[in-house]
């Protein structure tokens, strides 16, 4: 009986322990749960930070593209100012010849006219030319006029464009280096995050492997007692990475910390470097996704897709049209990557294959 009475009492004590260890492991869930929330806030700042990036980026894009056709409109209007120039200094010489030949030539005085016994038809040819020379002169004088006015135009138009594009592209550039800012701070904190979301879970799967070890060791107990009682396809082999760098992913190779199949490839470059097509096709898909970061997905035919997450900006938009080997994006760390780069991937029919074995590698 004192044998039964002391493997009871060790068995309330275990059974105490118990509870006070599922006590814990509910508190850390308690807590983890709390910050995979806070986890979740900050990738949601994360994801409107990034996309802002990625919009301010393409709309520097664009502007960048803007100002060199401002440039090469500038470039046209020196031409024009050349050419009127030219054309100044031309009336400017014909019209000091006409007012020579007008001085030499003179208006007939009526009374030497008179007096002179001339023609008067020839006389009146002579005003005839004159008044012919008198309005020449006016009409080269007016032309003139016009032209400078134009030229004057044309240069300030050509100076107001390029002071506006260099206030938007000012302001653009002041609001993406705040934008860059606000991301780091927030890329922190996640990282953050995630290093305690790392702890706990660690510390709740040794809890929980306490737990059953001390809840076999009740249940051994428990006995004891109770026993006493498509033309894409013509591409395969033929394709470029979208992107020069590092290939430090393969395809069905773990891929993070859940220790998942990798469905694509990831090829680490410096921040900022252009990633293109693969081939041409047309944007199905341009936004931020939880895991992936800006990711765009580009339809090439024969239901074959080509995807490009990670990205810092997307340079086109859903429905845009892309040529091979056209910029579409730029690498980056999007949706909390460690690395920075580019995470592609190839679909045939929506399931996943190796993109190395359509591409080559040199």
């Amino acid at each position: 009986m004192l044998g039964l009475a002391a493997v009871a009492a060790v068995a309330a004590t275990r059974e105490e322990n118990l509870k006070a260890l599922r006590g814990r492991i509910e508190a850390l869930n308690r807590d983890l749960e709390k910050k995979e929330g806070s986890q979740r806030e900050a990738r949601d700042a994360l994801r409107d930070s990034e996309r802002a990036i990625s919009n301010v980026n393409r709309a520097l894009t664009r502007l960048a593209a803007e100002a060199r056709q401002v440039r090469a409109e500038a470039g046209r209007i020196g031409e024009q100012r050349e050419l009127l120039a030219r054309q100044i200094s031309r009336r400017e010489a014909a019209i000091e010849r006409i007012l020579v030949a007008s001085a030499s030539t003179g208006a007939p005085d009526p009374l030497r006219v008179a007096l002179s016994g001339s023609d008067p038809a020839d006389i009146g040819r002579r005003l005839y030319y004159l008044g012919q020379i008198s309005r020449a002169a006016a009409s080269l004088l007016a032309e003139q006029r016009a032209a400078i006015a134009e030229l004057e135009r044309l240069a300030a138009d050509a100076r107001s464009r390029a002071e506006r594009l260099r206030a938007i592209e000012q302001a653009s550039r002041a609001d993406r280096d705040k934008m860059l800012a606000e991301r780091r701070e927030r890329q922190r904190l996640l990282q953050a995050l995630a290093a305690d979301i790392r702890k706990n879970r660690k510390e709740i799967r040794v809890l929980r492997a306490d737990e059953a070890r001390l809840a076999r060791v009740i249940e051994a107990i428990g006995a004891s007692l109770a026993s006493t009682k498509d033309s894409f396809s013509l591409l395969r082999g033929k394709l470029r990475l979208p992107v020069a760098g590092e290939l430090t992913q393969r395809f069905g190779t773990p891929r993070g910390a859940a220790g998942t199949e990798a469905k694509g490839v990831f090829i680490r470059a410096p921040e900022g470097r252009p990633v293109r097509s693969i081939a041409g096709g047309q944007v199905v898909y341009a936004d931020w996704m939880r895991g992936f970061g800006n990711l765009l997905i580009v339809d090439h035919g024969e239901s074959y897709l080509s995807i490009y997450a990670n990205n810092e900006s997307l340079l086109k938009e859903l429905g845009d049209a892309v040529a091979p080997g056209e910029p579409i994006a730029t690498t980056g760390s999007s949706g909390g990557n460690e690395e920075t780069g580019l995470y592609f991937e190839m679909r045939h029919l929506g399931r996943a294959f190796d993109p190395l074995r359509w591409v080559k590698l040199k």
